[in-house]
């Protein structure tokens, strides 16, 4: 089984609600288990798309799927769940992004991880450190110092 690190967020209707449907169906997929989830924060929309504030956090999974079929995994969920890609950085009901895969550096069409902009992020990052204050982001360091980095 391999840890994986999975960002969640939603910004539109009943925010919370759609994060926990999120979980349950992440967590009724065979090959994942939920482990733990972080605490939800409040945070500012980023990007250039006016919009309402999100509610964030992040979920740690254990998986024997490789991160291409946990990706497809986390798209379909995000489309079961009323997820519709118009506007880059535009409102969405759920986003689920992959952020870490075990300790894996990979980067092919559609995959990047981990997630190319998460040490950029304090709105994922403060999640992830909730989960594993120890965490070493592959290629970027560990958590504390990308958090550092940020104030």
């Amino acid at each position: 089984m391999t840890k994986a690190f999975v960002g969640i967020g939603s910004n539109l209707g009943e925010r919370e609600a759609y994060v926990r449907r999120a979980l349950e169906l992440l967590a009724a997929e065979e090959g994942i288990e939920v482990v733990a989830v972080s605490e939800l924060r409040e945070t500012e929309p980023v990007g250039p798309v006016e919009q309402r504030p999100f509610v964030n956090g992040a979920a740690l999974l254990a998986t024997e799927l490789s991160p291409q079929d946990l990706l497809g995994r986390l798209l379909a969920i995000e489309q079961r769940l009323g997820r519709v890609r118009n506007e880059r950085f535009g409102p969405r009901t759920i986003d689920l992004d992959l952020l870490v895969y075990g300790d894996q550096v990979i980067d092919e069409p559609g995959l990047t991880v981990p997630h190319p902009r998460l040490h950029e992020r304090r709105f994922a990052l403060e999640p992830l450190a909730d989960l594993a204050s120890d965490l070493v982001v592959p290629g970027k360091g560990p958590i504390s110092a990308l958090l550092a980095e940020l104030e």
